[in-house]
């Protein structure tokens, strides 16, 4: 939601910026490297957010208790800022409060676009339950559910492990605003995929109120080693070379010896010539996994400029040779990780490389827009890392792993050659969303996820028959029109945008295709061919 500042409200911080990241940058001795430097503007911006929180929540008339505290910051080229908040109540983080103050280059207030609006109270912040009753009503619920917000082949947790100290916070995502309790509990799945839930219950009932998978998947088997002879940028230490990449963020590669836990024993090879091609020989995945991450950081520092997934300068790491015939690879935030199995077997690693992208891209959505992981949101957040994924394919553009908009392509999850995904018709897997409805929102989100899908696609593409890099598509439209592509490099310049500048942690179909329609006037003008082909595509899939 966008809501104009009353004339008075203008709060301007133009010279503590330009102080602030003159003392990060000008100090006595080398200059630091480019990587270092834009770690530190960053550091320094939200420094300058945080500096204006208290004048900001005043003029936007939030309420006594409320605080804001800056989580990201995005600045254009013109000086123009983004600054992205979470919100407090009586020092309780507020779920789904979340806000974004957009600033022009002399530091005046432009608009705001607020996940909720209006002032947050409660008549009470003490619970009614206690947080032993909260931990074990959280517990079981786990306990009870099957794949909640999980890949459509996931079991029920079959060990609920260790669980975290209920956390009081307020639920502001949908409904009134109420107490509530947020417990993060850990097991493993009955497949042997880890699981890191974290549940949002009524502080008063115990109702759940809401379910997030933070172990982010996707399932499948693969058929060998996918990214053929590459490139590695390796570190030597002393005589011996490690998979440790220091020209990105010291991301590394790591081997757990078919463990389920842990960081791993870092990869060395004595003449920096690693693995055969081959499943049998262990380093073969590590090749494939360490190539993955990079491609994946090169594709945001080329394409956005964005310095690592959470845009810090720090490298993700990756796991391989996770568990024993583990058919599936998963993003953990909390290791800042990508961890892989070996597949059927211990034979198939699945290290292909939009599977990579796709788990990464889930990071970034943390890490900026932080999309709730259910109902249409948690489709936009799925689709996201679909749209990433399917983007970092094309930048690697590689000879084994023809780019292409299917996702999944090669682990033939479903046993007979199909994909996991297609872009151009989603409902082609048997389960995915072609276009917009009111129980999209219901859907599995990684079924929800075709209408946004489905809009990359035509936006990219466009309509009809057509033949890309030698793989035939035929994309519908939900109204028969005729939608004409503008290209992925643009489409995706649009769609980055709007998820770090506008989209919110509740940003709905409705409310991505604003957002999208801002980033496109941002980037290319308001009635600019590429304004007009976004609001086609998102009409052809029944958004409007």
């Amino acid at each position: 939601m966008k809501r104009k500042l009353a004339a008075g409200a203008v709060l301007s911080a133009t010279a503590l910026l330009t102080g602030v990241i003159q003392v990060s940058t000008a100090q006595a001795g080398p200059a630091p490297a480019p990587q270092a430097q834009a770690a530190q503007q960053r550091a320094a911006l939200i420094a300058v957010a945080n500096g204006q929180s208290a004048p900001l929540a005043r003029a936007l008339a939030l309420g006594g208790q409320e605080q804001l505290v800056a989580k990201d910051a995005v600045v254009d080229a013109n000086g123009t800022r983004h600054l992205r908040y979470e919100r407090t109540l009586g020092g309780l983080p507020v779920l789904g409060g979340d806000l974004i103050v957009h600033q022009g280059a002399d530091g005046a207030v432009q608009s705001v676009d607020k996940a909720v609006d209006g002032q947050l109270s409660l008549p009470s912040l003490t619970p009614a339950l206690s947080a032993d009753k909260a931990l074990a009503q959280a517990t079981g619920a786990v306990r009870a559910t099957v794949g909640i917000a999980a890949d459509k082949d996931e079991q029920a947790i079959s060990e609920v492990g260790r669980a975290g100290t209920p956390a009081l916070v307020v639920w502001a995502a949908s409904g009134t605003p109420r107490l509530a309790y947020r417990t993060v509990v850990e097991g493993m799945r009955a497949d042997g995929t880890p699981s890191r839930q974290t549940l949002v219950t009524d502080a008063a009932s115990g109702e759940v109120l809401s379910t997030h998978e933070d172990i982010q998947t996707a399932a499948g088997t693969g058929k060998g080693v996918f990214v053929g002879s590459v490139p590695l940028t390796t570190t030597l230490s002393g005589s011996t070379y490690q998979l440790k990449d220091a020209t990105r963020g010291g991301q590394y590669t790591t081997d757990l010896k078919n463990k389920t836990s842990g960081a791993g024993t870092l990869y060395t090879d004595a003449d920096n010539a690693w693995g055969t091609g081959l499943a049998s020989n262990g380093q073969s995945a590590a090749v494939d996994a360490q190539y993955g991450v990079a491609a994946t950081w090169d594709f945001y520092k080329n394409t956005f400029g964005r310095n690592g997934i959470k845009n810090n300068g720090v490298g993700a790491y990756s796991r391989v040779h996770y568990g024993s015939n583990y058919v599936n690879a998963f993003w953990d935030d909390s290791c800042f990780c990508m961890t892989y199995g070996d597949g059927s077997g211990n034979t198939h690693p699945l290290t292909e490389i939009d599977v990579a992208g796709h788990e990464m891209s889930h990071g970034v959505t943390a890490a900026t827009a932080g999309l709730n992981y259910s109902g249409e949101s948690g489709g936009l957040n799925e689709a996201t890392s679909d749209i990433f994924g399917t983007m970092v394919e094309f930048y690697a553009n590689l000879p084994s792993d023809n780019p292409d908009y299917l996702i999944g392509e090669l682990i033939n999850i479903n046993g007979n050659g199909t994909p996991l995904r297609y872009m151009d018709k989603p409902s082609k897997d048997g389960g995915s969303a072609d276009y917009w409805s009111s129980t999209v929102g219901s859907k599995d989100v990684h079924y929800s996820s075709g209408v946004a899908n489905h809009f990359f696609y035509l936006l990219s593409e466009g309509s009809g028959a057509k033949t890309v890099n030698g793989v035939s598509y035929n994309s519908p439209t939900s109204n028969g029109s005729t939608v004409t592509g503008i290209g992925r490099a643009k489409a995706a310049q649009i769609w980055y945008r709007a998820l770090t500048v506008y989209f919110t942690s509740t940003t709905n179909y409705k409310a991505a295709r604003t957002a999208t329609l801002k980033a496109a006037t941002d980037l290319y003008g308001t009635g600019s061919a590429e304004y007009n082909a976004v609001a086609a595509a998102w009409s052809g899939v029944n958004v409007s």
